[in-house]
């Protein structure tokens, strides 16, 4: 073992609790909304986790705590969507993170296998959930897609240090 590994030996974790959610809240990362029908009811949050998993069959994951008032609907159903958003959906984002009232008013509608589609947005995907995997208070969950959109072609939503950003091109060609 190195001499460096050796000082985090046998260190609380708790320690470093304030350093691994400064270093997140460093680490941008785009928007989304999951979103799901569960017993003709329909649930959504705003994500920041959604990765690619896989190109062939395609497949995407996200995280979510299993204390979310969505976990149930999540947990128990077969279909889900993933909803990726521009910088003109901020509004659309702040309504699922912080409101009870998600789905109030026009700008949704049910779509493939029931599940909750939402209008004006940069793209969504319905996906077939292939796993969840719990792990303390957490849950990954694996989808493999089965419907998707493509929406208008602009700059993504960003999340980045608590605020909303948008990306900016740099004087670089690859």
């Amino acid at each position: 073992m190195s001499s460096n590994n050796a000082a985090f030996e046998g260190t609380d974790n708790a320690a470093f609790e304030g350093t691994f959610k400064e270093m997140f809240r460093r680490h941008a990362a785009g928007v989304a909304i999951i979103t799901v029908n569960y017993n003709g009811v329909p649930y959504g949050f705003t994500a920041t986790s959604v990765a690619s998993l896989s190109a062939k069959p395609p497949r995407f994951t996200f995280n979510m705590a299993r204390s979310s008032s969505s976990w149930p609907a999540v947990a128990n159903t077969s279909h889900i969507g993933v909803h990726m958003l521009g910088l003109e959906n901020q509004e659309l984002a702040d309504r699922f993170a912080r409101t009870k009232d998600r789905f109030e008013g026009d700008h949704w509608q049910l779509g493939p296998h029931e599940v909750p589609i939402l209008k004006d947005v940069a793209g969504w995907l319905i996906g077939k959930i292939q796993m969840r995997l719990s792990f303390e208070n957490n849950a990954v969950v694996v989808v493999e897609v089965v419907e998707g959109q493509v929406g208008e072609d602009g700059a993504p939503l960003l999340y980045h240090s608590g605020a909303y950003g948008q990306p900016m091109p740099l004087d670089y060609e690859i």
